[in-house]
């Protein structure tokens, strides 16, 4: 049995953007924080409104925000993927969510998690329900962080599930928003998580399993 679920929106409420401010506040500078949470503001507001997507706009927050890491290298990003996570993902977790995922590990499912968030971002929290990765990979060039390739996001994000697994379908899916359609139409057993309102709308139509209200954005 094969589970595939997303990370954010459905396995937690937390971003990755506030997690690795957060260290920057913690372990470099408090200073250099307050600014980038004042530089971002302006984007958030018309994020927030509907004015730009907010999907999109969070996606290349998570990519810009990788260069605060300075000098970085495998141990350091090691340490600030932990830190985002205990401090921000975890705290955040969907304990709902989890726990399904955790049990179906235990009844001997394979689980993976599918996002287009960074690789090594998913790596604590993956370890803290015994699944497997499926992310945005980064390499470290001349001391910053740098994706390689495009976001794991939409249709890349399934096609990399199914390459990678050697399957046309999985079992169960989860995700929370409308941009999680092409992964959970590829599961025998579908769910949407606190789903937006467009993936909502979606899932009553096909009788989708759905779990939780639909959230506010922002």
């Amino acid at each position: 049995m094969i589970v595939a679920s997303d990370l954010m929106g459905t396995l937690t409420t937390g971003s990755p953007f506030l997690g690795l401010v957060d260290w920057v506040k913690h372990n470099q500078s408090k200073f250099r924080a307050s600014l980038y949470m004042a530089a971002i503001m302006p984007s958030y507001v018309l994020a927030k409104n509907g004015m730009i997507d907010w999907q999109a706009w969070g996606q290349k927050l998570m990519v810009d925000s990788l260069a605060y890491i300075k000098d970085a290298n495998p141990e350091k990003l090691s340490q600030v993927s932990e830190w985002v996570v205990e401090h921000d993902f975890w705290k955040k977790r969907r304990e709902d969510v989890v726990e399904r995922l955790i049990k179906h590990r235990t009844q001997g499912a394979k689980v993976y998690i599918a996002s287009s968030v960074v690789e090594p971002f998913i790596e604590p929290f993956a370890r803290r329900i015994g699944a497997q990765t499926i992310g945005t990979p980064v390499e470290i060039v001349n001391g910053r962080v740098k994706l390689v390739g495009e976001l794991m996001a939409n249709e890349k994000k399934i096609e990399q599930v199914l390459s990678r697994l050697g399957v046309d379908r999985v079992d169960v899916a989860y995700g929370d928003t409308i941009l999680d359609v092409p992964l959970l139409e590829h599961a025998d057993h579908p769910v949407a998580v606190y789903p937006d309102a467009k993936l909502k709308a979606f899932a009553l139509e096909r009788n989708w399993e759905i779990i939780g209200d639909t959230p506010k954005i922002g």
